[in-house]
């Protein structure tokens, strides 16, 4: 009885490693073909959830034009974009990266997890980049008042501004730029301005479109990388010129 047990056991653990590794758990395979047809470095990768990948389905030109790369993943939690941070990011040489995360470790997609653990995975993320060359940006949680997808989490909205409270301290602390999605997109009671979400945790066309000048704002502020942002050129001909300076 007791071999018959261990050798079930066996089958099952071998079974769910096998399972385990076929699904790939932090989903390598999503991106790794648009990775591999890339002819040149984007100037900015968007390493994300649900709300990145949406972005670009929503408003592709945006990342076209710019030459951005998308690399959002829906219902990824912060430790899986971690475990493809080399291959989705570091790999693609970019001058920066806008890491905006949370929620769904906030849902609970792999399990409880509190708000200190996910923001200590967004800063393993910052701190991978700088490592690595490539500038970060902590964007803040969107506003959600809901998890629509599971309704047992409670208090979101202050789960939401506890995260963002920790990433937008760690960013003053450190000179990392904080990009503020949640101001411009909040009701005074926390939750996603109903003008901008089809479902109140994600944005619509009309949200992004808010969160765009945002975002291009604040890849502006200290080294100039976005082609739509103003004076891009005539920032960049005078980087160029000081570099040559004798």
């Amino acid at each position: 009885m007791k071999k018959l047990f261990l050798t079930l056991a066996a089958v099952t653990a071998v079974s769910v490693i096998a399972s385990a590794q076929a699904a790939d758990w932090a989903n390598h395979p999503r991106y790794a073909a648009a990775n591999a047809e890339l002819t040149q470095a984007p100037e900015v990768v968007f390493m994300g959830n649900s709300i990145t990948d949406g972005w670009d389905d929503h408003h592709p030109e945006f990342f076209t034009d710019n030459n951005f790369a998308c690399r959002g993943i829906s219902g990824q939690v912060t430790g899986q974009m971690l475990c493809r941070f080399y291959s989705d990011v570091i790999d693609l040489k970019p001058q920066a990266v806008v890491i905006l995360a949370g929620v769904n470790d906030i849902a609970g997609n792999q399990g409880p997890m509190d708000a200190q653990h996910i923001a200590e995975n967004i800063f393993s993320m910052v701190e991978l980049a700088q490592q690595h060359g490539i500038r970060p940006l902590i964007a803040s949680c969107l506003p959600t008042d809901t998890i629509p997808w599971n309704p047992s989490v409670i208090n979101t909205a202050t789960h939401v501004v506890t995260l963002n409270t920790l990433l937008s301290d760690y960013a003053a602390k450190n000179g990392i730029t904080y990009v503020d999605y949640y101001s411009a997109l909040t009701t005074p009671e926390g939750a996603l301005n109903p003008e901008f979400t089809f479902d109140r945790l994600h944005p619509n066309r009309a949200g992004y479109d808010v969160m765009e000048p945002i975002v291009l704002k604040a890849l502006k502020h200290d080294t100039m990388y976005c082609k739509n942002a103003p004076d891009w050129k005539k920032a960049k001909k005078q980087k160029h010129h000081k570099k040559h300076k004798h």
